[in-house]
């Protein structure tokens, strides 16, 4: 199964005042922390789709340690840059599955990345979500015959919306740090505890 990852680092971090991409936590932005992760999982394309702040955040990483793409109309919400991560995917690649990330939870890592692959292969579900404070959602797998519907989404939908409405098709993975993420400057402060 050739598998994508497409890291969503659109946002304005409008609550935390600055962008959230490059806050730092354990002396790495969380931008950068999403990257390691998805260079380390056993994937063969991964990209970051930028949007705010862009070149700001462009130089707070390594250009070449992964394709990152702008998303010029970022201010439509989250399905933007999810129908953006997902084209640029299908001009280059053809990938099976996808999984979408977002740069904003920490402890996402190529072990999480690694066990929702490995969990699609042992169950053979069209989705595998992370499992955390009593619901579900990112990073999350979508098998490719659900790449149509991820690129009719619109606004600030998420792709939870899609797996909601195919949860015969899905299973989920226990992620516990998963209800971890950073908007707010007390989120970061409670983290760096």
């Amino acid at each position: 199964m050739n598998t994508g990852i497409i890291i969503l680092a659109a946002g304005e971090s409008s609550r935390l005042g600055y962008p959230k991409q490059i806050a730092k936590y354990k002396e790495k932005t969380l931008l950068q922390l999403a990257i390691d992760g998805a260079n380390e999982a056993k994937v063969e394309k991964r990209v970051v789709v930028l949007g705010a702040f862009k070149d700001e955040i462009k130089k707070t990483f390594p250009g070449a340690s992964i394709p990152n793409i702008p998303n010029p109309h970022f201010e439509k919400g989250m399905s933007s840059s999810i129908k953006i991560g997902l084209e640029y995917m299908l001009k280059f690649d053809k990938p099976d599955q996808v999984i979408i990330m977002l740069c904003d939870q920490p402890f996402v890592d190529a072990k999480i990345l690694n066990k929702l692959i490995a969990t699609q292969k042992k169950e053979s579900k069209g989705i595998v979500a992370c499992e955390y404070s009593k619901t579900f959602g990112v990073p999350i797998l979508f098998g490719k015959q659900y790449f149509k519907e991820l690129m009719q989404l619109t606004g600030d939908e998420g792709a939870k919306k899609i797996a909601m409405a195919h949860e015969d098709d899905m299973v989920t993975v226990t992620f516990t740090k998963g209800k971890v993420d950073i908007d707010t400057e007390e989120d970061l402060r409670d983290l760096n505890l």
